[in-house]
């Protein structure tokens, strides 16, 4: 169940957002094939914001449930590709931040 969540400076970079646009699908393809999750189970948003010039242009956030395979290092790797992606897709400086989400807590209603 990965959430990616992708803030972009509209205003600074609308090339990076179109490109960004045009590669979610891909990019939600690699996410279920990394981590072993059906399509219906991943969920990418592209946020507006305004951010300072010495920040990376593009921030990437990911959102898990833990399973035993999801290792730190796994993840790790995930968020590489992740941020290999989206730096070739944009050009732009991309940093990538994972978190585990606590199961006891986290609810979700579709």
């Amino acid at each position: 169940m990965p959430i990616l969540k992708i803030h972009i400076d509209f205003d600074r970079h609308p090339k990076a957002t179109a490109a960004i646009r045009g590669a979610l699908e891909p990019l939600r393809a690699t996410l279920c094939r990394e981590l072993a999750v059906d399509i219906s189970a991943c969920q990418i948003s592209i946020i507006n914001v305004f951010g300072l010039d010495d920040q990376p242009q593009v921030n990437t956030e990911m959102f898990l449930l833990p399973r035993p395979e999801r290792t730190r290092e796994r993840i790790t790797e995930v968020c590489t590709l992740i941020q290999k992606t989206m730096s070739e897709t944009t050009g732009l400086h991309v940093a990538v931040r994972s978190n585990m989400l606590d199961p006891q807590t986290y609810v979700a209603v579709k």
